[in-house]
C-alpha cells in the first residue's frame, strides 16, 4: 500500500516539471516530509491538467452517505470494477506529485520504515483517482411544503483522492507486497485522458529507484520535518 509520502521539491521546480501552476485559490506549496491520509495535498486532475489543486487524501465516493472513511488506496487490478472507484476510473483521474514514499518492514521488535525514491529525489507522479462528494440537502419546516431545501452542512463539496497501487517491483517487494503506481513521465497525460489507461498501471522499473531506512519518527503523522528523509546509518 501507500500510506505516507514526501513532496519537498521547490514549488517553481514542481510547476515546471508538470507544466502546471498552483491554483490562485490554493495556498503556496510547503515542503512535506510526511504527507498522510486526511491531509489536503497537491494533485493535478483531468478536469484541469494545467492547475495544481489541494484535495484531501482519502477518496469518498460521490454516492457515500457521509464523508467519513475515505479510501487511501485503490488496487489497479480491480479499480475498473469496484463500485467505490469505477466512476472515478472512467472519468476522474489525477496525478499525485511526490518525490518519495514510505513502506514499513516487520522486524523482530518493530516496524522499520524505509523511504523509496528516485536516485536524485526528482519528483514523479503517482496514479490517482479523485471524487467530488456533496452534502445531502433536506427539506425542513415550512420549506418542506414549499419545496425549499436546506443544506445538512455549511461546507461545500468535498474533493478527495486516492492513490492506485499495483504489484511491487523487485526492489519494493523486499519491503511490501504492494506499491504505488509511479507513472512513466511519457504516460502521465495518457493516464489523465486515455479511454483505456490500463497500460499505465505497470510496476515502475526497480533499477530506477532506491530504498533506504529512515527514522521511526515518521510513524507519527504529526511529525513533518527534513530529518525524516535522512538515511539511517544502521538498523
Amino acid at each position: 500500500m501507500c500510506g505516507r509520502y514526501t513532496l519537498f521539491v521547490d514549488q517553481d521546480d514542481l510547476e515546471d516539471r508538470f507544466d502546471a501552476r498552483v491554483a490562485d485559490s490554493a495556498a503556496p506549496l510547503e515542503p512535506r516530509y510526511n504527507a498522510a491520509p486526511g491531509q489536503k495535498l497537491p494533485v493535478i486532475t483531468n478536469e484541469d491538467a494545467d492547475e495544481i489543486r489541494h484535495l484531501e487524501w482519502g477518496l469518498v465516493p460521490s454516492w457515500a452517505d457521509d464523508d467519513s472513511g475515505g479510501f487511501i488506496n485503490a488496487r489497479a487490478e480491480t479499480v475498473a470494477e469496484k463500485p467505490s472507484f469505477r466512476g472515478a476510473y472512467e472519468s476522474r483521474r489525477c496525478l499525485v506529485p511526490a518525490d518519495g514514499f514510505y513502506e514499513w518492514v516487520e522486524t523482530d521488535d518493530r516496524k522499520q520504515p524505509y523511504r523509496v525514491a528516485l536516485e536524485d529525489d526528482r519528483p514523479f507522479a503517482m496514479a490517482g483517482l479523485w471524487e467530488r462528494w456533496e452534502p445531502e440537502t433536506t427539506q425542513t419546516g415550512l420549506d418542506a411544503f414549499g419545496g425549499g431545501l436546506e443544506d445538512d452542512s455549511d461546507d461545500g463539496p468535498l474533493e478527495t483522492f486516492t492513490i492506485v497501487t499495483t504489484e511491487p517491483n523487485d526492489l519494493v517487494a523486499e519491503l511490501h507486497h504492494r506499491m504505488a503506481v509511479i507513472l512513466e513521465p511519457g504516460r502521465e497525460r495518457e493516464w489523465l485522458t486515455a479511454d483505456d489507461p490500463r497500460a499505465c498501471l505497470e510496476p515502475y522499473p526497480a533499477d530506477e529507484l532506491r530504498a533506504y531506512p529512515v527514522s521511526t519518527a515518521v510513524n507519527d503523522p504529526g511529525t513533518d520535518e527534513p530529518s525524516l528523509v535522512e538515511p539511517l546509518e544502521s538498523v
